[in-house]
């Protein structure tokens, strides 16, 4: 590829002249609500506002011109924040160096696992794993504004002690502290009930922050009681090396929640040609903003899901929208840089706890313990461990607790064959499985491999695709001597049948044991597929089968009447 074709084809993700107009709109508001939302992720973090204000501003640009993902809006994301702060060296005399320092590492990791094209790795995280740990930093995050919004400063090892001490200690709160809070979310409630959408966050902060100003007594804490503020851009500052070895843990496990969560939304939103973007491509452009963002006094940042979802419903069309709003961040701190020191800190931690508690998903943890003993069994020993232990060694327990169930479960290759008989009554034919759900055909599908978490995408990848044209179609799926599914693979069958559904197609899964049908029917799949279309496995080999294409046959006579 010629130099002249790279720098057009780079220029393209910020598309023409036709939609500017929706990404500057966009981007005005990502920016504005990314000022409150970037201190309080520094607040959330335990260190100085400003280096979370610093990581949004510098993430989000940085990744609207490197990543392969033309929507990803790239800032400090709470389970980022809530691994910063069990972090003390980012608390200490030199903590401009030492932050730098962490964000540097995760950045680099980030970046050489984007130049090595490893961005399928974080499919090998089992799915049990990954809502184990969200839902605990969801709580985590709730737990860790306690004391910014009682006023009470409370005491004890971890988080669920001080839990304790707060509410044995409720006399001792500031009760004026506890308003601000109070108001701020139900502010936020409201609002975002307007037409000011997300930016209702914005007006409840500012409002929160207004009352705290009218306290006669002036005991509401503010973002300038611990930083000062001015209208200027962050100074380059040099990591303290002398720190490595303290936090390559940290660093590495932040680099490791940042690139999982980054993946979920390449794996979730396509660009606007319809492609979904490159993971590798999207590990880079994380990388190259966390090495801004550390040289720039910023904290670490990643792929923000929240973010990404605001910008993209406020009409974003191309990556201008992300370096409109970097850009709108920028000049907010220049404009106003003195005014956000009186921002109250009790409205910032009410937006937290407001955001940790939109963050729990209990939908899915209900999934996850109905599954089975084993994926219930990885799901508590994460969430356990996420809430007692720093998060930096949660994360890695995590991964590490994931290798192992790599390995009992052995090798993730699957492979499909579809069956075909071209003598009635003979032994079926193996061939290539179309590329499509053909017209008003059957299609018997054979899987060979062990089906679990890791195979679930190469699984779906072998699936034919239904389009408008598999009107009357129905896919037969053997699973005859699979005895237990993960929740990734349920899921994956779940939303087949529901592609299969939606272009008038019929998905049904023959030689299903109990065991399997137990899973079935405990976590709401065997509903979504119909139960007229889940076979049970019988003791001769071929019954199931020849008893679902009855199905379908009796099921066209009664079409064709």
């Amino acid at each position: 590829m010629s130099l002249t074709t790279a720098v057009r084809r780079w220029l393209g993700r910020f598309g023409d002249r036709s939609t500017v107009g929706s990404d500057v709109r966009a981007g005005v508001a990502l920016g504005v609500e990314s000022v409150p939302d970037g201190l309080a992720a520094g607040v959330l973090a335990g260190v100085s506002p400003l280096f979370g204000l610093y990581g949004y501003m510098l993430g989000t640009l940085a990744g609207a011109l490197t990543t392969g993902s033309l929507f990803m809006s790239v800032q400090a994301t709470g389970a980022m924040a809530v691994i910063i702060s069990d972090v003390p060296q980012v608390r200490g005399d030199d903590s401009a160096g030492a932050m730098a320092m962490l964000t540097l590492i995760a950045g680099v990791l980030m970046l050489g696992l984007g130049i090595a094209r490893l961005g399928s790795l974080v499919r090998f995280i089992p799915t049990a794993v990954l809502i184990g740990f969200v839902n605990a930093v969801a709580i985590n995050i709730i737990l860790g504004q306690l004391d910014n919004i009682t006023g009470y400063d409370s005491t004890g090892s971890n988080r669920i002690v001080r839990l304790v001490d707060t509410l044995l200690s409720i006399p001792q709160f500031s009760w004026p502290t506890l308003l601000i809070g109070v108001v701020t979310i139900a502010l936020i409630l409201l609002l975002e009930r307007t037409p000011l959408g997300a930016l209702g966050m914005v007006v409840a902060v500012v409002a929160g922050s207004l009352l705290a100003l009218l306290m006669p007594d002036k005991s509401v804490a503010t973002i300038g009681d611990i930083a000062e503020v001015t209208r200027s851009l962050p100074m380059p500052v040099l990591p303290d090396l002398s720190l490595i070895g303290a936090l390559i843990v940290p660093g590495v496990s932040i680099a490791l929640v940042g690139l999982v969560q980054g993946a979920a939304i390449s794996g979730a939103i396509p660009n606007p040609d319809g492609t979904y973007p490159d993971a590798s491509a999207d590990f880079r452009g994380q990388g190259i903003a966390n090495i801004a963002s550390g040289l720039l006094r910023g904290m670490p940042v990643g792929g923000s899901m929240s973010a990404t979802s605001l910008v993209r419903a406020a009409g974003a069309k191309t990556a201008l929208a992300n370096l409109i709003a970097g850009i709108v961040m920028i000049l907010t701190l220049l404009a106003f840089g003195p005014l956000i020191e009186y921002i109250a800190m009790p409205a910032l931690a009410g937006l937290l706890i407001l955001v940790g508690v939109r963050t729990l998903k209990i939908h899915q943890v209900l999934m996850v313990l109905r599954t089975g003993p084993t994926q219930a069994s990885v799901f508590t020993v994460t969430f356990v461990l996420t809430l007692l232990i720093p998060l930096q060694y949660a994360v890695l327990a995590g991964v590490g607790l994931s290798i192992v169930l790599h390995i009992a479960r052995q090798s993730n290759r699957v492979r499909i064959v579809r069956w075909q008989f071209d003598d009635p009554g003979g032994h079926p034919l193996e061939v290539a499985p179309p590329a499509v759900v053909p017209h008003d055909e059957t299609v018997i599908l054979s899987p060979y491999g062990s089906l679990f978490f890791a195979s679930a995408q190469s699984f779906r990848a072998q699936l034919p695709t239904p389009t408008d044209a598999s009107a009357g179609a129905t896919v037969i799926i053997r699973l005859r001597g699979s005895e237990e599914l993960g929740v990734t693979f349920l899921t994956m069958v779940r939303d087949y049948a529901d592609e299969l559904e939606a272009h008038d197609a019929t998905l049904m899964l023959v030689g299903v044991g109990k065991h399997l049908q137990d899973q079935f029917d405990a976590t709401g799949v065997g509903a979504r597929v119909g139960g007229g279309n889940i076979i049970p496995v019988r003791p001769r080999v071929g019954d199931s089968l020849a008893e679902a294409l009855a199905i379908v046959a009796s099921r066209k006579d009664r079409g064709a009447r």
